[in-house]
């Protein structure tokens, strides 16, 4: 049986993103979209690269009821704070939901409410969210209403930090994650820090102890590691399209080598499609991952007890579309690399 597909906030990165991808899904028989720009013309105008693959119209906001019932799951590519009342309708309706939004990410309201400063409007529906990693938390996404689709950077991060803190390898006050994104990750709306002549030939920290994604990643550290963790996460912005590189620092409770360390990544993420381990001296580059699902992991140890892992995913699919897809696979009990299996882009 064919799945039928909404998605709303189409005309996005993201949601473009999740378009270009859905379209060639070998299951899904029907993509419905809906954003605030451009309603009434065809996809492909907005994005031409998708003539031919996606040129349904694009409904206005007042259509969404429309798009909730023709869907089977409803995709919601929204900024932050808009999810909510979007998702309770989906739901209501009886409609499987993946938010791409921080709003259902963090499920202690207090610690959401202190990031994001703004009282949360569904409180009962955090409970219910499952965080969407699938190779972390895949039995909970099988079942799940909705999943709350991780930020980019987390999941470049979590899937560094995941093998040490379930097998407690490391000290945990003394996780740093050191991360580079490109511009994409900012959005398609205009503002004056991704122009080009603001970018360009520049690299910037950003959100230097403010970010909110350091409460995604500590909080998702400490449930994998049993007890809480605080990981130190400092942002930048680099002069590129595509990609995510976090280079995470930590302290090994004991001496270990890393040939014994990438055994347990291996052992870790045994059967995972996605996840790619490199052998000793390679170093992963956002190149190798460019447009694809996969995320690329090396590591070393230096002295013996301090642990470098390198960790690369594309931001606009693993770290968002291609995640959710992959999510969607799970939630529809299909092969979980369906639509997703394809090599990268180069150079």
């Amino acid at each position: 049986m064919g799945i039928k597909v909404g998605i709303i906030g189409a005309t996005g990165y993201v949601g473009e993103e999740l378009v270009r991808i859905l379209c060639r899904h070998p299951r899904v028989t029907g993509i419905t979209v809906a954003a605030k720009d451009a309603p009434g013309q065809p996809m492909s105008r907005v994005y031409p690269h998708l003539a031919g693959f996606a040129d349904m119209e694009i409904l206005d906001m007042d259509r969404v009821p429309e798009l909730i019932s023709g869907s089977d799951l409803v995709f919601i590519a929204l900024p932050h704070g808009l999810s909510v009342p979007v998702a309770r309708e989906a739901m209501a309706a009886g409609k499987r939901v993946i938010d791409m939004a921080a709003d259902f990410r963090l499920p202690d309201q207090a610690l959401y409410e202190q990031w994001y400063q703004a009282a949360h409007e569904a409180p009962d529906l955090l409970g219910e969210a499952v965080y969407g990693l699938p190779e972390l938390f895949r039995s909970a996404v099988r079942t799940a209403r909705l999943v709350a689709n991780p930020g980019c950077y987390p999941t470049s991060a979590l899937l560094a930090l995941a093998p040490l803190m379930k097998h407690g390898l490391v000290e945990q006050d003394s996780l740093i994650v050191d991360s580079k994104s490109g511009i994409s990750g900012a959005g398609r709306t205009l503002a004056l820090g991704s122009h080009y002549s603001e970018c360009n030939d520049n690299v910037r920290a950003y959100s230097v102890a403010t970010h909110r994604h350091t409460p995604e990643i500590s909080y998702y550290a400490s449930v994998l590691a049993g007890s809480k963790v605080e990981v130190v996460f400092t942002p930048h912005l680099i002069p590129m399209t595509r990609g995510i590189l976090s280079t995470v620092y930590a302290e090994l409770l004991r001496s270990m080598d890393a040939a014994y360390l990438r055994r347990v990544y291996r052992d870790f993420y045994s059967g995972e499609e996605f996840i790619q381990l490199m052998g000793e001296g390679e170093w992963p580059e956002t190149k190798w991952v460019q447009g694809t699902n996969r995320c690329c992991l090396g590591l070393t140890v230096v002295g013996r007890k301090r642990l470098i892992v390198v960790s690369v995913i594309d931001n606009l699919v693993k770290g968002a579309a291609g995640q959710a897809v992959q999510n969607m696979n799970l939630m529809f009990d299909l092969p979980e690399g369906a639509g997703l299996n394809y090599p990268g882009l180069y150079p």
